[in-house]
């Protein structure tokens, strides 16, 4: 950390020391307190040290993140090898930053934002956090779709990542995100404008597909609620304390989001319509069967980059 200059007679400790009393009711005084004498190296180590005892593995990843992003825009390898970069309240910051990471905020509402596909996204405590598992519907629809117009529903957007990610690589198409929460849809919203697609993007409050008319969508895509209720309260701190509740739990046996929106399926999509329905890893067989009940047609499974079942998707009959 670099000194401040002071009136005469004032040391850097003393300014230190009134700094820390005027700052006595941030989150990350204890830390600030602990760095006291160290440089922006050591703070560094120290980080990553605390991050991993309490069992986060991309530590090292993690605290370069927060440091680039209290940083910004200067970088962190300049930073290292600058110390006049290192301000005593760029350190206050990231001190405030890493105890809400300790204290198992996740890393992307932290940072207030996640990259998803070729986009980066807004992330509040509104929204589930876009997850790498997710792209692998976007790429199963995109393979799937040519270069015609089509419109898209999203059911229960979130922050608006699928429907986001396909009308970026799909300048024909246009879409429609509905979720219960009016504050996801704020989201959601803020993400349409941060990416471009305004345009093409509208949301609408609503319970799944319940109030929309019928044979109005192309493509219906969905990253439904499947948590069973007895596995969400053994879910990591990050989920279970952070993110909301409505978006994960999935009932008593994980399925209850599936049964409202399949049933709609028929109704929604324009005959030969396609479907895609994010899944949980071990729930393709339930699913793919309540579609064969609704009279869907053309089922097939997708794994995800790590093997596991991942999406079901298919057609409404001709």
């Amino acid at each position: 950390m670099t000194d401040r200059a002071g009136p005469p007679g004032i040391s850097f400790q003393d300014l230190l020391d009134e700094d820390l009393r005027e700052q006595s009711g941030r989150p990350g005084l204890a830390l600030c307190q602990a760095w006291q004498g160290l440089g922006l190296a050591d703070i560094r180590g120290d980080s990553v040290e605390r991050l991993l005892e309490i069992g986060i593995e991309d530590a090292a990843l993690e605290v370069r993140f927060l440091l680039q992003h209290v940083l910004q825009p200067d970088s962190l390898n300049l930073a290292l090898h600058d110390p006049a970069l290192v301000s005593w309240q760029r350190v206050a910051h990231f001190a405030d930053l890493l105890t809400a990471r300790l204290n198992r905020k996740p890393l992307s509402q932290i940072l207030g934002s996640q990259p998803f596909w070729t986009l980066d996204l807004a992330v509040t405590p509104d929204v589930l956090t876009p997850r790498a598992d997710t792209e692998a519907l976007v790429e199963a629809v995109l393979a799937r779709l040519g270069d015609e117009e089509a419109q898209i529903l999203d059911l229960g957007t979130g922050s608006g990542a699928i429907l986001l990610a396909l009308l970026n690589e799909r300048p024909a198409l246009r879409g429609l995100g509905v979720d219960l929460s009016s504050a996801a849809l704020a989201v959601a919203g803020q993400n349409a404008a941060r990416t471009g697609l305004s345009e093409r993007a509208d949301f609408i409050e609503g319970r799944w597909g319940a109030a929309l008319e019928s044979g109005r969508f192309d493509i219906l895509v969905s990253n439904p609620p499947y948590i069973t209720r007895e596995v969400l309260a053994g879910l990591e701190p990050e989920v279970r304390d952070h993110e909301p509740t409505i978006a994960l739990d999935g009932g008593s046996d994980g399925l209850e989001a599936y049964r409202d929106i399949i049933a709609d399926i028929p109704r929604l999509l324009v005959p030969g319509g396609l479907f895609a329905l994010e899944i949980g890893y071990d729930q393709a067989s339930s699913v793919r069967a309540l579609t064969a009940a609704a009279g869907l047609v053309d089922i097939e499974v997708i794994c995800d980059l790590g093997g596991n079942d991942r999406v079901v998707l298919g057609h409404n009959p001709r």
